[in-house]
């Protein structure tokens, strides 16, 4: 490619990334501002895993704990719901309704109590269907419920900890996270681990996960009520006296509060774990927390990462510089994040989705640009991925921009995202031919896939499309 085509195609605007090197941003405000997604696919309100580090860290301060156990127990509290969007399809396959709200009201029952369960399943188990479908619902659940129960557990425990393990995180975030639904008393899963066996991370964890969820639902007095209740069954006794010294101060619950509370948690790292992040750790990171969106569904097993994949090929076809294209492919890592906020009983519904299953699909481009934005890093980001269902003919969503308000790192992703949907195999059907795809987007030309976008998408996918990792 000579100057004068690369000045045709690369915009004044297309600068080297403004703000931050990553060199002075601290991994914790990373996680810290990437742990809203994780909110969104455990149906909490946002700032849930926040509090829960700022509940978690009080207490482990009045335990004593020392600096290292304290750096490891912050990120343990920060990542403990990494694993939650790989059982978010089997979830709904199981009970047929969102997902989402299923999660978030099985934060409140006690699952030692069989008729707290039993009263969930009847309220969650296939709500709409016919009574005799519902009714073999119901059935299988109760039948099968602690089977069922452990597998769910074992399949978010095992997938967060292998992810935190990726991240470079110790063996004692890991094993936390593995045992975040282990009970004082034995009788929580996966392993059934009983007392101090279960690790401290985890048993600090859940409690403060608890915290959270009934202080959001009922506030201080309902919060004091669920602790005592399951003290000695779910909580470790020290861990609960723990925490009621802690909360005898006033400003531990202030400093639940939304305004200021992520500078208040990122205060809170102890600085045996405080790192400032480097390029490489930066696509880690991103590639963490694409594994976590498509995780969501069986759909998009790999879509993130093919998309990125072919985002990369096409900026070095249109001459965009090495750091504007690592740039770049951590926006394709990240375009789909808002989909955790999305139920899969509208992501893998087999049929057409109606007027309101649409309007909440198309959400999931706002999420992504709101929680992008919170990362100072990938704040410029924010835009350009939350974008990546604009159309250049102005009928995209959601700010139905048009022709040049559309940037070209948006084109890239928006002409890779719709490739990989068309020609990557899915369980109801197999990929679509090379020569079909094109045929396809050729329609949209102009339309909603920029021609130039198009053109390098068919000069650098000369063989079959990117498999799935």
């Amino acid at each position: 490619m000579n100057a004068a085509s690369e000045a045709a195609i690369i915009p004044e605007w297309l600068l080297p990334p403004s703000g931050r090197t990553p060199a002075t941003v601290r991994r914790a405000e990373i996680i810290g501002a990437l742990s809203y997604a994780l909110d969104l696919t455990e149906g909490q309100p946002p700032g849930h895993c926040l509090r829960c580090c700022w509940i978690g860290m009080h207490i482990g301060e009045r335990l004593g704990l020392d600096t290292p156990t304290r750096a490891d127990l912050y990120y343990t509290l920060l990542l403990k719901d990494t694993g939650c969007s790989s059982n978010a399809a089997r979830l709904w396959e199981l009970y047929g309704g969102d997902d989402l709200l299923t999660k978030r009201d099985f934060k409140l029952v006690d699952s030692q109590s069989l008729l707290q369960l039993a009263r969930f399943v009847l309220r969650h188990a296939g709500p709409g269907e016919a009574m005799r479908t519902r009714f073999k619902r119901l059935v299988h659940l109760l039948r099968h419920g602690e089977t069922l129960a452990t597998e769910l557990v074992h399949t978010r425990c095992e997938r967060g900890a292998d992810i935190v393990r990726r991240l470079g995180f110790s063996t004692r975030v890991a094993d936390s996270i593995f045992s975040l639904d282990e009970h004082w008393n034995g009788k929580g899963r996966p392993q059934g681990l009983r007392g101090e066996a279960i690790p401290i991370g985890a048993r600090i964890a859940l409690f403060a996960q608890v915290v959270d969820v009934f202080h959001t639902v009922g506030g201080e007095q309902a919060v004091a009520t669920e602790v005592r209740r399951r003290t000695h069954t779910w909580f470790d006794p020290q861990v609960s006296r723990a925490f009621f010294a802690a909360a005898r101060r006033r400003e531990f619950w202030t400093g639940l509060q939304a305004q200021g509370l992520k500078e208040r948690v990122l205060a809170l790292e102890p600085s045996a774990g405080s790192l400032h992040v480097d390029e490489p750790l930066l696509d880690s990171i991103a590639a963490a927390f694409a594994d976590i969106i498509d995780a969501k569904s069986n759909f998009t097993y790999g879509h993130s990462q093919r998309v990125a994949g072919y985002a990369e090929a096409l900026g070095i076809e249109l001459g965009l510089p090495a750091p504007r294209r690592a740039w770049l492919r951590r926006g394709a890592l990240l375009h789909d994040i808002g989909k955790l906020g999305v139920s899969n009983g509208i992501l893998d519904k087999p049929g057409r989705l109606d007027a309101e299953e649409w309007t909440a699909v198309k959400r999931h481009a706002r999420y992504t640009e709101e929680i992008l934005a919170r990362v100072g890093v990938f704040g410029e980001l924010a835009p350009i991925a939350g974008a990546h269902h604009e159309r250049l003919d102005g009928t995209g969503y959601p700010k139905r921009l048009a022709g040049a308000a559309i940037p070209l790192e948006t084109r890239i992703i928006t002409a890779c995202d719709i490739f990989d949907a068309i020609t990557a195999a899915r369980p109801y059907r197999g990929p679509m031919p090379l020569v079909e795809a094109f045929t396809l987007m050729e329609r949209e030309r102009d339309v909603a896939i920029d021609g130039r976008c198009l053109d390098a998408l068919k000069r650098t996918t000369r063989t079959d499309p990117l498999p799935a990792r």
